[in-house]
């Protein structure tokens, strides 16, 4: 109760006792149920559209309870976010409209493992996305096809509760990767990337964990730092060849061989099949729909 009963006794004056004057006097501050959440989620949302707010379409529980545990049940921090989610799709339309695992070139990256999701969870119940450099055929498909993958990917994973929750950690391997695949790196893409993932999209990103990066994906990345907010700077590690401060972040018993853990080895055919056996069900996208296409 400390932290609630700091008086500053020299500031004390008789003729005040109003909790504006002494901020210590309030009240801490309510803790949610989900339910409670939800419901002022949604009264928050019907303000928002008598106000002039249309991006919003759906309202249903599951879709809403992705929003508020992102930001563990802080409704306007949620709304902020459904709004983001909604105004960014709707500043890259062209994008989001062919953003479906039917098309090839994604289901090709998906494929080659962009992303691979590994089977078990970490030690804080985190899920594990692996990226192998190396496999990303650039003479066929973009970097943009990439993130399209890994939009849905996440769009599917988030169906689970405990990933809404425990959130998730990328792991990529630029191992081998080529001055040549580099090149195709867009800046452009990358920034929108960060964009996106960072401010539009309810998924708690815990960490990102580049190892074996040369020189030329430095160089990349350093293009697009000033777009990266100081909390999404704080989440990502550059390790380099120590494989050994990975493994202080991300145990080695559900790591793959490949990254020098202990788990079974990294099998990319996992979740593309998983994915492509998946988009024949009918799944809810933003407006309501019933597609593949979020």
């Amino acid at each position: 109760m400390a932290e609630y009963c700091d008086i500053d006794w020299n500031g004390y004056r008789s003729n005040r006792s109003s909790s504006e004057d002494y901020p210590y006097m309030k009240s801490p501050p309510k803790i949610l149920s989900e339910q409670e959440a939800l419901e002022e989620l949604r009264n928050t949302i019907l303000k928002g559209k008598n106000a002039g707010d249309t991006f919003v379409k759906r309202t249903d529980d599951k879709f809403l309870l992705r929003f508020l545990r992102a930001r563990k049940l802080n409704v306007e921090e949620s709304y902020k976010l459904l709004q983001n989610y909604y105004a960014y799709r709707q500043r890259n339309q062209e994008f989001f409209r062919t953003l479906s695992t039917k098309d090839t070139l994604i289901q090709q990256a998906l494929f080659d493992g962009f992303p691979g999701v590994l089977e078990n969870r970490d030690r804080k119940g985190r899920c594990v996305l692996i990226f192998l450099g190396y496999n990303w055929d650039h003479c066929n498909y973009s970097l943009e096809i990439i993130y399209k993958s890994l939009l849905l990917s996440l769009e599917k994973l988030l169906e689970e509760p405990q990933n809404q929750i425990n959130g998730f950690v990328f792991v990529i391997d630029w191992t081998d990767f080529s001055f040549r695949q580099s090149t195709n790196m867009s800046p452009r893409t990358l920034k929108s990337m960060f964009e996106g993932l960072q401010d539009s999209f309810p998924a708690r990103i815990k960490g990102v964990h580049f190892i074996n990066q040369p020189w030329y994906v430095e160089t990349a990345l350093a293009l697009i730092k000033p777009f990266i907010k100081e909390k999404t700077k704080q989440k990502i590690f550059v390790h380099g060849t120590n494989l050994t401060t990975l493994h202080e972040y991300v145990s080695k018993d559900v790591l793959p061989p490949e990254l020098g853990g202990e788990g079974p080895s990294f099998n990319s055919m996992v979740w593309a099949e998983k994915m492509l056996c998946d988009q024949s069900e009918s799944n809810p996208g933003p407006n309501g729909t019933c597609d593949t296409a979020m």
